[in-house]
């Protein structure tokens, strides 16, 4: 086990997504998973029924007293919910610990998980920490204030949020039509494209969540960001591949398909760019 990666995000109470989609991805990777929950769901793989928000000062508790004690090699944020979480979390955030920065807002089902006032505070308080920043399409369209249609629109997107601040940018490409997807890793050294077939399947709940938290392991284990990418895109789409097939909706990722097949020793396999796929663009959130 290698690599500490503290999580600040929301309870999925159906284990696809949320903490415990971030706790399984870090694991499987070989990391070491701690957490600060910052709401607990009632939610299933056909939507997310009913959010019970933890109070701003304990979420601030629950870090402080891990970082305090066992440390972190890396942050990663998922649901914040609020301007005032945002904010707690940002005060409580080390300085020298890289952060992975997943924007989430709405859920795979269409249920806001961020307030739509709090997408001002996000934008200025947040995305200017992200050592690694991951929105899928809707998310950097909110956070950039312009529709992306396609590629050269994703390229604009993903410099638009560097100047925001974030150090990187992956604009996952899942909403796009078309059989084919993109991602782009935007930096200001240049952008590179993954692009790979898209996976037929309604099992991606918890995508977006466990990509973010498989790329903070990679960074957590001293991979380069572009490393721990090109090997958390391809985990994820072992995992989707393998799905078990529970639910009747959005069905779970098979989180530990990659155990002993993906070690962090090899974190540097895989370079050809296999994609992560995202849901088919009728809406919702990886």
């Amino acid at each position: 086990m290698r690599g500490r990666v503290l999580i600040v995000a929301g309870s999925d109470s159906g284990g696809g997504a949320g903490i415990q989609a971030d706790i399984k991805a870090v694991t499987a990777l070989g990391g070491y998973a701690a957490t600060a929950i910052t709401a607990l769901t009632a939610q299933n793989t056909l939507g997310v029924h009913g959010v019970h928000p933890v109070p701003p000062d304990f979420i601030a508790q629950q870090m402080r007293v891990v970082l305090d004690d066992i440390g972190a090699d890396c942050v990663k944020t998922g649901m914040l919910g609020t301007a005032a979480v945002i904010e707690t979390v940002v005060a409580a955030l080390p300085q020298d610990v890289p952060l992975v920065v997943d924007p989430v807002m709405v859920a795979k089902g269409g249920a806001r998980l961020l307030d739509v006032a709090a997408e001002d505070t996000l934008r200025a308080v947040l995305v200017p920490r992200a050592t690694v920043l991951t929105p899928n399409l809707p998310e950097a369209a909110a956070l950039t204030g312009f529709d992306i249609p396609d590629v050269a629109a994703m390229q604009r997107a993903g410099e638009a949020l560097l100047a925001l601040g974030a150090q990187t940018v992956l604009v996952k490409g899942g909403h796009l039509e078309g059989d084919r997807l993109t991602d782009l890793l935007v930096t200001a050294d240049g952008t590179e494209a993954f692009e790979g077939k898209r996976l037929a399947t309604r099992h991606t709940h918890g995508t977006g969540c466990t990509l973010a938290s498989a790329i903070a392991t990679g960074i957590a284990q001293d991979l380069s960001v572009r490393d721990a990418v090109v090997r958390a895109r391809a985990y994820v789409t072992a995992a989707i591949a393998s799905a078990p097939g529970y639910g009747q909706g959005h069905g779970p990722l098979d989180h530990a398909v990659t155990v002993g097949e993906l070690p962090g020793a090899d974190a540097r396999a895989g370079t050809e760019n296999t994609p992560h796929t995202d849901p088919p663009p009728q809406g919702g959130r990886e």
